[in-house]
């Protein structure tokens, strides 16, 4: 077991400053939690007291019921994985070898050590031709897997992540945390995350511990009831106004019924007649979408425009299996106000509409509290 409890930890640095303060916590073994806030708010220093990087001026922490103080350091630090922003690579070592450290310093010969390198650089979706690269050949993205090989290379029970991706671009981003995602869903790790991003941490938590000013916990919970019950006004001006529309994320898609879409092949959008504000999408030969098209941009290729520059952006793409999130923001940004529903391959299925996702929510939404009222009343409650 590699449950994590904080019980009654404080700190406070010489100058007075408080980091965190009475922080009562208890992360489940093979859990994902997420330290989420502010900047200054003590979430780093937080996981950093986990594995004995920062002491605390008061109370205890324990891995699996053992009270951490009664394990020297260094031997605590090696069974605990450790990623930080850009992947804290050794510069003058190949990436073979920096994902070798961890079992090197534990006892393992360099060849046994290499060997279970490279099956790691396989499982974190890294090419084994960039096993003799050196970290500054390696692009942002790739150095934070190697990070993240890295720190899984020993197979340790805890994990933790202080901002791990919080340095690579926006679809770097998000292609890492898939690949988080897919790593946890594999292995159960008992995974801590520090982020300041509310969205990467619905994104990626199980539970989600928000800090406030001082190292305050205001609420740990499932990611939904964040969304849902805020439970201080702290929260509510974290997670944001917007915070409904990040609730859909937790909502499936698949009861949208999907309505027909008009579509068009490039050759023959020179043939369309269409009435002013109607809209066709342009599909290529496979069925994927590429773009839609109105009477002005048919116009426009009649006139020897280029397609491309004659079709407006086709907004987002959603799939059935996804999320009513995605399936709203498909819809919205949408210039026919229509999203598009697309099958794995990426060709057409359907279109839905704004209004449809919500008539979809409403429809859950009854369907959960008409369960809630059944269970009440089999409880012995009031409906």
């Amino acid at each position: 077991m590699s449950d994590i409890e904080f019980r009654g930890i404080s700190k406070t640095y010489p100058d007075g400053t408080r980091a965190v303060t009475d922080l009562d916590l208890r992360i489940e073994s093979g859990s994902f939690t997420v330290f989420v806030g502010p900047s200054g708010c003590g979430k780093t220093t937080s996981m950093r007291m986990i594995n004995r990087m920062i002491a605390p001026t008061s109370g205890n922490i324990t891995i699996g019921g053992v009270d951490i103080t009664t394990t020297d350091p260094v031997t605590l630090r090696l069974g605990i994985g450790y990623v930080i922003q850009s992947g804290g690579l050794l510069p003058h070592r190949t990436v073979l070898d920096n994902v070798a450290t961890v079992p090197v310093l534990r006892g393992d010969s360099r060849k046994a050590a290499r060997a279970a390198a490279l099956e790691v650089l396989d499982r974190v979706g890294l090419d084994r031709a960039l096993a003799q690269r050196y970290p500054a050949q390696l692009s942002g993205g790739q150095q934070q897997r190697v990070g993240v090989a890295r720190a899984l290379a020993a197979d340790p029970p805890v994990l933790l992540m202080d901002e791990p991706f919080s340095a690579v671009d926006p679809v770097v981003r998000a292609e890492l945390q898939t690949e988080m995602r897919r790593l946890q869903a594999e292995l159960r790790k008992t995974i801590v995350f520090v982020t300041h991003d509310i969205d990467e941490a619905i994104t990626l938590g199980d539970r989600l511990a928000v800090f406030g000013r001082g190292g305050v916990l205001q609420q740990y919970d499932p990611p939904q009831r964040v969304l849902a019950q805020p439970a201080t006004d702290f929260v509510a001006d974290f997670v944001g106004r917007d915070r409904g529309y990040r609730g859909l994320s937790f909502r499936s898609a698949a009861d949208l019924t999907l309505h027909e879409i008009r579509t068009v092949v490039a050759d023959e959008v020179a043939n369309l007649r269409l009435e002013p504000r109607e809209w066709v999408l342009v599909v290529d030969a496979a069925d994927r979408p590429t773009g839609w098209i109105d009477a002005t941009g048919v116009a426009s290729v009649r006139a020897g425009r280029a397609l491309a520059e004659s079709t407006a952006a086709g907004g987002s793409l959603f799939t059935p299996s996804g999320d009513l999130r995605l399936a709203m923001d498909a819809a919205i940004s949408s210039p026919s106000g229509i999203g598009v529903a697309v099958d794995d391959s990426g060709a057409v299925r359907g279109g839905v509409r704004a209004g449809d996702v919500v008539r979809i929510l409403a429809e859950q939404r009854a369907a959960e509290d008409c369960a809630r009222n059944r269970l009440a009343y089999e409880q012995g409650g009031t409906r």
